[in-house]
């Protein structure tokens, strides 16, 4: 046997004793996560001592991107669904765009936010108003999240200046001014088949999430759904917040993180004004920023016992969501380090097939390796560099290519998919399964299909 082959044999040998464990035994995910990254990185031929390393890196390093984020981001969560400014929200959105077009909404606001905001960071942000929408219309929280979800993946992976298209560009010798408007136009058709099925998923998927952070799950019937007249109802019923205090901890750190992101695209690099937004513009400290806007806005005139408790409340189920996140941050680190991934790119580039999906390829089989869209995007695009004036194909093309490829494999190891998961009570592998990872392939399937059209086209 080979050393690629050892590799490869370790990853699909740890990924399968771990559905196995998840699907068929008491193992939590958790645990199941952390061995099929030690199975992954032995039979890989790494040393026990390097792949215990390994696994405390990948975890240390995904948490410290995420953990806080998710911990600041549920806090003020609890206070926006506590104090009834997700409800209002919730009514005002629906009232702007007319019932029955949520998830359309939903969709269209993470396709816009995701381009200068990372796309883990809107899903904790928004993740109070999709659940507030969802008890409002009787709409499964699934399918809403879901289509804000797809928005958001969308953008983040083909529209700079998201850093993965940013760089796609660059190695491979794109103007961003294309790349921008390429991958705007290109993610089109790919965002109306992600709604689609996100509105179906459901329906499939019908789930409520409750007052005190649970959430209901039931076979789906059409009377579920309110109408316009029941939610004024509900509305008239209740003493909510104003609408500014209820938006101002969602929408300043929107523009705090937009700022940052503007300000590195014009190329500000020095001086105290860059300085300032670089402290404020970071998500973290964004993030920081609106749950400081939410405990004196909204719970100003509340006592203090009362606010800690409902901060308290909304973070006690997160540290699962965090081990979990971080354990698919140690699997996808081991396969970093192991040479897995460089292994899969090196396959990929002697197979007898098209060749404007040559990245996109090696763009899934870096994002089911590595976990990471970005890293993805970066991988597929350093490797296709060389091999452009060989495949006489418009560099546009194949840097899109790249970034469609990037979507795809949405799974264990991807932070993404254990944020989704856990701040919407997706419990069940087959059930999360069905939801980030299916709609991450189909995504990538009409991508797939765009790029060969064009590549014939053009």
């Amino acid at each position: 046997m080979t050393n690629e082959t050892q590799m490869l044999l370790g990853l699909f040998l740890g990924i399968a004793i771990m559905i196995i464990l998840v699907m068929k035994t008491k193992i939590h995910t958790f645990i199941a996560l952390l061995l099929a990254a030690m199975i992954a990185g032995l039979v890989g031929g790494m040393t026990p001592g390097d792949v215990v390393d390994a696994i405390q890196v990948g975890f240390g390093n995904t948490l410290q991107s995420t953990g806080i984020i998710i911990g600041l981001g549920v806090m003020m969560g609890g206070i926006l669904e506590k104090t009834g400014a997700a409800e209002r929200l919730a009514y005002t959105f629906i009232k702007a765009i007319g019932k029955g077009k949520e998830e359309w909404a939903l969709g269209v606001t993470g396709w816009l936010v995701s381009i200068p905001v990372f796309a883990d960071s809107a899903i904790v942000i928004f993740a109070p108003l999709c659940k507030a929408m969802s008890r409002m219309t009787g709409k499964s929280v699934i399918g809403l999240a879901l289509a804000l979800a797809c928005g958001l993946q969308c953008t983040h992976v083909m529209v700079p200046p998201t850093p993965g298209p940013l760089t796609a560009a660059g190695m491979l010798g794109v103007d961003v001014g294309q790349m921008i408007l390429a991958g705007a136009a290109m993610s089109v058709p790919i965002f109306i088949a992600a709604e689609l099925y996100a509105k179906w998923i459901g329906k499939k998927i019908y789930q409520i999430p409750n007052e005190d952070g649970t959430f209901t799950r039931k076979e789906f019937k059409q009377e579920y759904i309110k109408s316009m007249d029941q939610l004024e109802q509900i509305m008239n019923a209740k003493e909510l917040p104003g609408l500014w205090a209820s938006l101002s901890p969602i929408v300043i750190p929107l523009i705090l993180i937009l700022c940052k992101t503007v300000a590195d695209f014009v190329g500000m690099s020095d001086g105290t004004v860059y300085q300032l937004i670089t402290l404020v513009g970071s998500p973290i400290v964004a993030l920081g920023i609106g749950a400081v806007l939410a405990i004196y806005g909204l719970g100003g005139k509340i006592e203090k016992k009362k606010v800690m408790s409902m901060m308290d409340e909304a973070i006690k189920d997160t540290g699962m969501i965090m081990l979990i996140t971080g354990a698919g941050g140690s699997l996808g680190n081991i396969i970093k380090v192991s040479g897995i991934g460089d292994v899969l790119g090196a396959t990929v580039l002697a197979w007898p097939i098209p060749a404007i999906l040559i990245p996109l390829i090696i763009g899934a089989l870096m994002r089911l390796a590595l976990g990471s869209a970005t890293v993805a995007i970066t991988t597929a695009a350093s490797l296709t560099a060389p091999l452009v004036s060989q495949l006489g194909i418009s560099p546009i093309l194949l840097a899109q290519s790249c970034c469609i490829g990037a979507i795809a494999c949405s799974y264990f190891n991807d932070s993404g998919f254990w944020v989704f998961n856990g701040m919407f009570g997706l419990g069940e592998l087959k059930d999360q399964v069905k939801c980030k990872t299916a709609v991450s392939f189909i995504m990538t399937g009409v991508g797939m299909v765009e790029l060969l059209i064009l590549n014939m086209i053009f």
